[in-house]
């Protein structure tokens, strides 16, 4: 096999209460949301996506913010309520798209349109990973879990958290699960040769999954998303302040933390990690 080369990128920033991505296992929803605390408190992080080149396609790994977020690059708040639908949305998600930074627009300065992309693979279905998705349309194929698209539908709750105007339009397709690697056994070989694997990680979202990256000799790359906000969350065990389930949760930080620390492990990313800046990793 041939490099596999997987390019950081920060597709603008998201504002949001310290609890949401740190608050541990006893914040309750209303903390972790930031709604009634104090806006001085909240945090800036970046919206992280991947370009996986590999020698059987290329991937993309969520598609952060839409340009109608931001559409001078610039902090609108009108605009972001428009483009999320949802003044509560709004409330918990501040989010920013400096020029440059829409997925379309960083694949662009590679040479890369979105019909070039092979495959488009959506970890779950929250704003900041989904909302840019319509940018990418072109792309092969887009691909989230049933699991998490069942989620969506299931309560009123679910109906607040996601918009299904950001991939409705886009072909997205919802594959079922045709392995038993992780935390709850199951996952989704991409190429069929383990190389590229959709790796459920329920918890925060009850469909999400995380994507390794594995090379011929072993050695892999995984991308998390929000199975935990940073490092810090598998070394200490932080748990994000939203979850669906708890218990899930738990035990997708431990598998998480079990493959950070596998010598093999080459890097281990969350999409939000303040500590990461945009790079390339070559395997």
């Amino acid at each position: 096999m041939s490099t596999i080369s997987i390019h950081v990128m920060h597709a603008g920033k998201v504002c949001v209460a310290p609890a949401l991505p740190f608050g541990g296992s006893d914040c309750n929803p209303l903390k972790a949301s930031g709604v009634f605390g104090r806006p001085s408190n909240r945090i800036w992080l970046p919206v992280s996506t991947y370009l996986v080149e590999h020698p059987k396609g290329r991937i993309l790994v969520d598609a952060g913010w839409h340009r109608e977020m931001s559409p001078n690059g610039r902090f609108d708040r009108r605009a972001q309520i428009r483009s999320l639908g949802s003044i509560p949305l709004y409330l918990v998600n501040q989010g920013l798209l400096p020029e440059g930074e829409a997925v379309d627009e960083q694949l662009a300065e590679r040479g890369i349109a979105p019909a070039d992309l092979d495959f488009v693979l959506a970890t779950h279905l929250d704003c900041d990973h989904v909302n840019g998705l319509k940018q990418v349309a072109q792309a092969r194929r887009i691909l989230a879990s049933r699991d998490e698209v069942a989620s969506v539908r299931k309560d009123a709750k679910a109906r607040i958290r996601y918009n299904s105007a950001w991939w409705e339009g886009t072909g997205i397709e919802f594959f079922d699960w045709n392995g038993t690697e992780g935390p709850v056994g199951k996952s989704y070989d991409v190429f069929g040769d383990g190389s590229v694997a959709c790796v459920a990680i329920p918890g925060h979202a009850d469909g999400m999954f995380a994507v390794r990256v594995r090379a011929e000799d072993g050695r892999f790359v995984l991308l998390f998303a929000d199975g935990g906000y940073a490092s810090r969350s598998w070394q200490e065990m932080i748990e994000p302040g939203i979850a669906n389930d708890r218990v899930q949760l738990r035990a997708s930080l431990a598998w998480i933390r079990e493959q950070s620390l596998d010598p093999l492990c080459v890097a281990s990313l969350a999409n939000h990690d303040d500590d990461v800046e945009p790079h390339t990793i070559k395997l």
